[in-house]
């Protein structure tokens, strides 16, 4: 099968399509093809070993994934697919079913045409009403969102502020914000206060024009979904509020939890409540432009790569 292979650290061009092994399901795994998978911004750090923080965490980082390249050469952190084969002892799925699922927690992969992972692991049905694209973009994204915002626990009627509303982190939790029945306030660029408005935000903030924590307002949650915010946000706390930040409250998501995340997220958007925001889709050929434009730090909602034909 095809694969696209990091075959050192470095720039997008580091990525190649090689011929490697099809894996083949143990007992208890799925063999999923797959259709569609994502450029996560994970995805681009560990391809770039871009790792934030002194120097020594980036060499411990080459210590846990890899000294030259990543150990797991295939990258890729979101699938969705079709299972083509099953081992003998799995129960919950069958050949032919439709499955979306965060490879994160599996040794990434998902950059490939074929993924074996376990009946009981990050994997779940496709959303009957989305494609494969669109399915695609939601689990790791997801799945951290709403383990995030899970620590608030939102209450309706309640005032959040999420900073970085428009990526990929902050649209999906301007969506979850809502199903909680929170009162949302969206802070982002000029050119995305439309887009974060769509998603249900009853107020957008343009920060090139305003610094939400000089407006007198204050919320019962901020949180800073790009983890870029330089001002005071305390100002903007109640006094028994909760700030949340991306980067320091992800690692707080607790890996046993995460299936049980995936499956909320796939009822949400089965009712309706949860949307994919994809700013581009590229053909898995044109990876180092996908890759290229994620480099950039400027991408609306998630990038989508197509694997397989959306049929």
């Amino acid at each position: 099968m095809k694969a696209i292979v990091c075959t050192a650290y470095g720039p997008p061009e580091v990525l190649q399509i090689q011929e490697v092994d099809k894996p083949v399901p143990k007992d208890h795994e799925v063999l999923i093809r797959v259709h569609a998978t994502t450029v996560h911004r994970g995805d681009s750090r560990m391809r770039g070993l871009d790792i934030p923080g002194p120097r020594w965490q980036r060499l411990l980082a080459r210590l846990v994934l890899g000294i030259r390249r990543p150990k797991n050469a295939v990258l890729g952190m979101d699938l969705a697919g079709k299972i083509e084969a099953t081992g003998k002892n799995v129960t919950r799925f069958q050949k032919g079913d439709e499955v979306f699922a965060s490879t994160m927690w599996s040794g990434f992969g998902a950059y490939a045409e074929y993924k074996c992972m376990a009946e009981d692991g990050v994997l779940a049905r496709k959303p009957a009403n989305m494609s494969f694209v669109e399915a695609a973009v939601i689990p790791s994204g997801g799945i951290t969102t709403l383990g995030i915002l899970k620590m608030a626990r939102i209450q309706p009627g309640q005032k959040i502020l999420i900073y970085g509303a428009s990526g990929s982190v902050g649209t999906f939790a301007v969506q979850l914000a809502r199903a909680f029945g929170a009162e949302v306030t969206g802070v982002c660029s000029t050119a995305n206060l439309e887009l974060v408005r769509s998603l249900g935000a009853e107020k957008v903030i343009d920060y090139t024009q305003e610094d939400f924590s000089q407006s007198g307002e204050t919320y019962d949650v901020i949180f800073d979904a790009v983890d870029k915010y330089q001002g005071d946000y305390r100002t903007a706390l109640k006094e028994t509020g909760v700030y949340l930040n991306v980067d320091t409250a992800s690692d707080k998501v607790k890996a046993g939890d995460v299936p049980f995340l995936l499956a909320e997220l796939e009822e949400l958007a089965e009712a309706g409540r949860l949307k994919a925001v994809i700013d581009r889709c590229y053909p898995w050929e044109q990876i180092v432009e996908a890759h290229r434009y994620v480099d950039q730090g400027h991408k609306k909602g998630n990038v989508a790569i197509t694997v397989a034909s959306d049929r």
